[in-house]
């Protein structure tokens, strides 16, 4: 039985992870790195150690990933002054329809709280989420189970008992590894053969997620 949806952010709820892929190929270049879109894809949601571990794969000294990170900071709020953050579709109906039918929803990002609970204000979805869990909480971030299991415990819901909603494969390993039930909303790539094989299902966006629940 259903008792819980948990959100992922970037991507699912807000139209975000174009922007942060932009400014991750940005900044990656401007460093002078070889630096293509195909690795700021394998950077979404990613934890810190991981992240690392990618650019040590990379260009042979994880270092490189902090100078990288700063300059897309920078970028990212550069270009967010010049375009505020669109909403995905039907997230606001989607949202209030669980809420309507009872159901307790959850927040799971790999972004900042402080900064997560901007975004989702200045989104207008705040009220309709129960609690917001940043992956930088816990020890491991995604794609470790640890965001998704202090999420379910914080709203006092076993994962078995959740619906998952991610865009990105470490996203997706996530929230399977915890035992939620994950339900997949691509955003920018589509699921492989192998990530298929965790998913609870697969919607074209969020409307198909309220005949799920």
């Amino acid at each position: 039985m259903t008792e819980a949806v948990l959100f992922d952010m970037d991507g699912v709820l807000l139209d975000s992870e174009k922007i942060y892929i932009a400014c991750w190929v940005k900044a990656g270049q401007a460093l002078g790195l070889e630096f293509q879109y195909e690795n700021a894809l394998e950077l979404r949601s990613l934890e810190r150690p991981s992240a690392i571990k990618s650019f040590e794969k990379w260009y042979g000294d994880g270092s490189w990933w902090k100078k990288v990170y700063d300059k897309r900071v920078e970028f990212m709020a550069e270009e967010l002054k010049k375009n505020p953050i669109e909403l995905k579709p039907y997230a606001v109906e989607t949202l209030n329809a669980l809420k309507e039918r009872g159901y307790k929803t959850a927040l799971v990002t790999a972004t900042d709280y402080e900064t997560a609970i901007k975004r989702v204000k200045d989104a207008g979805l705040f009220d309709y989420l129960d609690e917001i869990v940043s992956a930088k909480s816990v020890e491991h971030g995604k794609p470790y189970p640890d965001p998704y299991l202090f999420a379910c415990e914080k709203i006092g819901v076993k994962p078995e008992n959740t619906i998952a909603v991610e865009d990105s494969p470490n996203g997706v390993r996530s929230a399977s590894s915890a035992g939620c039930k994950t339900v997949m909303v691509p955003d920018l790539t589509e699921p492989d053969e192998e990530l298929s094989k965790l998913l609870y299902a697969k919607c074209k966006d969020l409307s198909g997620l309220i005949n799920l629940v």
